[in-house]
């Protein structure tokens, strides 16, 4: 498996992906706003794009469908609920579908609500997997609930899908908001020295060479993966003075996104 992240430059700092077969040359696109960018890449690899991946229904993921298929003919896969927000949608996933790509990759649809209440995760089966998140899950952040979503379900497919990944799997967001997650990490954890060493490496990096985090790196910055961090807990209890003696994890996510949103 290829993967190509392809760094848009817009307002809204998103990522694309091309997921490739290096034996036939077949691509898959991950939600190809940038469809001028994708096809340039697709063209200077040699590779032949044949579908295409939406990971939920926003605007800023779906908006380059139309031009992308015209110059391809790409199929467009989304979660099976999406059909009525993403126009020519041409097979819908549940959890647990297989994509395959080419010969030799095999993607597992995963289904995870909260950003969305129809957005799918893509989970490579390889030998390191890697994870194609949308927004779902950011470097060192979550995603918001704004338009569509509903945090709860959020904290659900954290605890219950996210966290029991292996620690090795690589981490593809649908946006780069490494800089400013972990200045929140570091807001509501100021002594956790991981977030704080990495945030001096990547607070000035080049988007177009972005570092590739991991599961285990995210637990380790990520405060929505450091639901019972002694320090987190104190910092929300300042905020939020009923906050049980010991709240639960669910309590603590709920708190962190509620913040996240005015933050």
């Amino acid at each position: 498996m290829i993967v190509e992240q392809i760094w848009t430059g817009n307002a809204y700092r998103n990522f694309n992906y091309l997921i490739a077969c290096p034996e036939s040359g077949e691509a898959l696109a991950v939600d190809p706003l940038d469809h001028k960018k994708c096809l340039a890449v697709a063209k200077d690899r040699g590779w032949e794009i044949t579908q295409i991946l939406n990971t939920h229904e926003h605007g800023d993921h779906i908006g380059g469908n139309k031009p992308m298929v015209a110059a391809t003919g790409a199929r467009i896969l989304a979660h099976k609920n999406a059909r009525n927000s993403i126009p020519g949608m041409d097979q819908g996933l549940s959890a647990g579908d297989l994509i395959k790509v080419g010969r030799t990759v095999e993607l597992e649809s995963l289904d995870t609500p909260g950003h969305t209440m129809s957005h799918v995760c893509l989970l490579s089966r390889s030998d390191q997997p890697a994870l194609f998140c949308g927004d779902t899950l950011f470097n060192a952040g979550a995603g918001n609930c704004h338009n569509g979503g509903h945090p709860n379900e959020l904290y659900h497919t954290f605890a219950e899908q996210l966290s029991k990944l292996p620690d090795s799997t690589l981490i593809y967001p649908g946006h780069d908001y490494f800089a400013n997650n972990l200045r929140f990490t570091l807001d509501r954890e100021p002594d956790n020295g991981d977030a704080a060493a990495l945030l001096r490496d990547v607070d000035d990096q080049d988007p177009d060479a972005a570092m590739i985090s991991t599961l285990g790196l995210e637990k380790t910055v990520n405060t929505f993966f450091r639901l019972q961090s002694p320090t987190v807990i104190a910092r929300l209890r300042e905020t939020f003075p009923d906050l049980p003696d010991a709240p639960s994890a669910k309590d603590v996510f709920l708190k962190l996104r509620e913040l996240r949103n005015s933050w």
